[in-house]
């Protein structure tokens, strides 16, 4: 479309843009972030909406298995500081969940064209249900896009997020519909030597020697 405004769509592997914002935690610089922690960053349509509203309250109510994987959480949304803190506040008197992670106040849009949150066939003024996962080097490992009338998983969020956590730490891969405790990929071999080393190996489940399986408990 002519005139129309490029927005930014970050890739996986990308160092995360930096930016201050105003949040419902104060003023926040996204590179001064502790620098061991992960990053969940995760945009919402609008305050004060029914579908954001449990989002919102299943990342609250689940915010210490992510503070367990050394994991802070971040919010954004193109409102007001001042509707944030009025929907925080009446989601906790209606229900009893406390939104206690930082909301950005992108009023100004800047970090939601900087990340690719606004889509223009889905929406000009609401961000889409964007998720960032950004390791302790501010890389953005992996990237989830749902539409405004979709609700995320949470459930799925933690999975890819120990996945991530556990590649890194063991340098394996996983493989479909992979969880915690279940066995990992063994990455394939690269030289005759080491495909003969994995055709010996009783450690691992051998399927053929590019594809291998081991237990990490």
């Amino acid at each position: 479309m002519e005139n129309q405004e490029i927005y930014n769509m970050p890739r996986i592997g990308d160092i995360a843009p930096d930016f201050n914002a105003v949040t419902t935690k104060g003023k926040i610089q996204l590179s001064d972030f502790a620098k061991d922690k992960w990053i969940v960053m995760f945009s919402h349509p609008a305050d004060f909406t029914p579908v954001c509203t449990t989002e919102m309250s299943g990342f609250a109510k689940r915010k210490n298995e992510f503070n367990a994987l050394n994991t802070e959480l971040l919010g954004l949304s193109i409102d007001s500081i001042h509707a944030h803190l009025g929907w925080v506040d009446n989601v906790r008197k209606n229900t009893g969940v406390y939104f206690d992670f930082p909301i950005i106040a992108d009023l100004d849009m800047k970090v939601s064209k900087m990340y690719g949150m606004l889509q223009p066939n889905e929406s000009e003024t609401a961000a889409v249900r964007a998720v960032f996962f950004i390791d302790p080097n501010k890389k953005i490992r992996l990237i989830m896009y749902y539409p405004l009338n979709v609700g995320r998983n949470m459930d799925e969020i933690l999975r890819a997020l120990k996945a991530l956590q556990t590649a890194d730490k063991y340098k394996v891969a996983l493989p479909l519909d992979w969880k915690e405790g279940d066995k990992v990929i063994v990455p394939p071999p690269t030289t005759l030597d080491e495909m003969e080393a994995r055709l010996n190996d009783k450690s691992i489940e051998l399927t053929d020697f590019y594809l291998a399986k081991k237990s990490i408990n």
